[in-house]
């Protein structure tokens, strides 16, 4: 399979054209500078071996599907919205979407199973769900279905778009972020980032979101910045939540970049930090959250582009390939694997450039 740049086609083009940064209503405010390009092809990145590990994991991944639609597995994550929205991403990924393509049945049966869970209120949550920090599955939910509206024009999908981002706007906290609960209580890096992508893809599929929910989320991830330039999880709490760790750090250059912040100082001093940490595999998996952080970095290194993507993505690569296991699928004794799997899918995939969300 071809998965080169020139894969994205007419809609890919579109959405390049469309993202200039938030604003309110339809009206979209220029970003403070584009970033870096990346001059290396996906071609030269993608080998031979990481390919055919794309296409078993993306093949795990249809395997696993459960006759509603939904991925996941175990006692907590079984029909899980955000594994669900996770998996359909890394297959939107490879070129597909929902009805064409290799993955177009598996992605319309994931589309519909996310729709089916969205709640009266606007949450996205399966009930059996509603009481495991929700707002992660929320975003990850939201944000897959704006990228599905933003290829299909779907009307299935707008109205129950529209919900789901007035929740992540009435739910953000004064503090600027998001957290657990569609509450206005506490806030976090890691919740936060789920809502700014989410409410980024809204965006670019036409949803609109105020200016004022952007700029107050960017205030809030400036100040949880450390001068070692990773990021707190929290800005109070004491502990080890205001220390650096390369997961939540990713996750707050990443913020920067959604809200469309490309050239700054704190993100110049973030991706410092990660290119410190991200060449540390084994110390990383030793951490904890390796296949969330390796999504968050991702993105990162990509949005960054230039000698950080160079340097950065053939390590990562060959290091996500190598853990992968014989049945096609990569484990997370946190989560699930599906869930490592469609991360894995998703980060191996960052250069085929076929997600609007991830596109420059």
């Amino acid at each position: 399979m071809n998965r080169s740049i020139g894969r994205v086609g007419v809609w890919g083009l579109c959405w390049a054209a469309v993202w200039g940064g938030f604003a309110c209503q339809a009206v979209a405010a220029p970003p403070q500078s584009m970033p870096r390009t990346v001059e290396t092809s996906a071609q030269e990145l993608i080998t031979p071996r990481a390919e055919q590990a794309i296409e078993r994991g993306l093949q795990y991944l249809v395997r696993s599907q459960r006759p509603n639609g939904s991925f996941g597995s175990g006692t907590s994550y079984e029909g899980h919205v955000a594994v669900t929205a996770l998996a359909g991403m890394a297959m939107l990924a490879s070129g597909s979407s929902p009805g064409r393509g290799p993955y177009g049945e598996s992605l319309e049966r994931a589309v519909s199973y996310v729709l089916d869970n969205v709640t009266a209120t606007g949450l996205i949550s399966a009930s059996e769900h509603r009481n495991m920090n929700p707002m992660y599955g929320h975003g990850f939910a939201t944000l897959f279905l704006a990228e599905v509206y933003g290829m299909t024009n779907d009307e299935r999908i707008r109205d129950k778009l529209k919900l789901a981002v007035k929740t992540i706007i009435a739910s953000q906290n004064k503090e600027g972020g998001w957290r657990y609960f569609p509450v206005r209580r506490e806030a976090d890096v890691s919740a936060t980032v789920c809502q700014m992508m989410a409410l980024r893809a809204a965006r670019n599929a036409g949803i609109a979101v105020p200016k004022s929910t952007v700029d107050a989320c960017v205030e809030y991830i400036r100040r949880c910045q450390n001068p070692d330039g990773g990021f707190a999880y929290m800005l109070s709490g004491g502990g080890m939540g205001m220390g650096s760790l390369m997961p939540r750090s990713a996750a707050g250059v990443v913020v920067l970049y959604s809200a469309g912040v490309y050239e700054d100082p704190q993100i110049e001093r973030g991706l410092r930090y990660l290119q410190e940490q991200a060449f540390q595999p084994v110390q990383f998996r030793q951490e904890g959250f390796y296949y969330y952080g390796q999504y968050y970095a991702a993105q990162a290194m990509w949005y960054a582009g230039g000698e950080y993507w160079r340097r950065w993505f053939p390590r990562v690569r060959d290091d996500l390939v190598s853990q992968q296991q014989a049945a096609g699928n990569w484990s997370d004794s946190t989560v699930c694997p599906e869930y490592a799997t469609a991360m894995c899918c998703i980060v191996l995939q960052l250069s085929n450039n076929c997600l609007p969300i991830f596109q420059r």
